[in-house]
């Protein structure tokens, strides 16, 4: 695809985006969770269980934050065929960082929550941008 097409890759632009959507869902984690956070609360698997109340309330905001992270595709994306490479692609960089300072996640319920996360933030982010797609086009009457 050519210039005229407008699907020049752009490097910047998709690094960029990546930054937002990672700012998004780690700042909206931190709102949602209604407490002083430490990098503990996202990047270890500790404070996310089905044991604790505590536990619960980390489950919660890590699906609300995939909630959030669907509208911020629609805003930083608009496209729903770019939702999947954009989720998953978080999601691993999560993975990476989780990795890179606690060690990988070894708890089942850390696991099962973020690929459920994953699967609803792609999901709505793609039902989402396409419903903004097929928006009518206004045309101006001469």
């Amino acid at each position: 695809m050519g210039p005229a097409s407008g699907n020049l890759w752009d490097p910047k632009l998709i690094i960029y985006q990546m930054l937002a959507l990672q700012a998004s869902l780690l700042g909206g984690a931190h709102v949602l969770f209604g407490t002083s956070l430490s990098l503990d609360h996202f990047f270890t698997a500790r404070h996310m269980n089905y044991e604790s109340a505590t536990g619960w309330v980390g489950i919660a905001a890590t699906v609300m934050a995939a909630l959030a992270g669907s509208v911020m595709l629609v805003i930083v994306v608009e496209k729903s065929r770019k939702c999947l490479d954009f989720g998953a692609t978080i999601y691993i960089f999560h993975l990476l960082f989780c990795s890179a300072t606690r060690g990988c996640p070894s708890s089942w319920d850390w696991w099962i929550m973020h690929i459920v996360s994953l699967v609803v933030m792609v999901v709505l982010g793609e039902y989402l941008c396409s419903r903004v797609e097929m928006r009518d086009i206004p045309l101006i009457a001469l």
